[in-house]
């Protein structure tokens, strides 16, 4: 595990699911107490930056929807909700 580790905390994930794989396999892992002190700093560490890659991702999206939405954040109709 350590060689996938150390190659991992090199290189930024290829999408926002897989480094949401990432980090949940990096949590249970962690929780489940399967990796020695040292290797877990480093878990946390990648766990660290995987989340930091997740907000960039998720702050590009909401942008790219204020865009569509003309700066003003809707709320998603509900199913079956008709739109006034």
């Amino acid at each position: 595990m350590s060689k996938k580790l150390t190659a991992d905390a090199t290189t930024a994930p290829a999408s926002f699911e897989e480094a949401m794989a990432e980090l949940a396999q990096l949590v249970a892992q962690m929780e489940a107490g399967q990796l020695p002190l040292e290797a877990s700093v480093a878990a946390y560490a990648r766990g660290s930056e995987l989340v930091k890659f997740c907000a960039v991702q998720l702050e590009k999206v909401e942008s790219q929807v204020k865009v569509l939405e003309g700066d003003m954040l809707k709320p998603f109709a509900e199913a079956g909700e008709a739109e006034l």
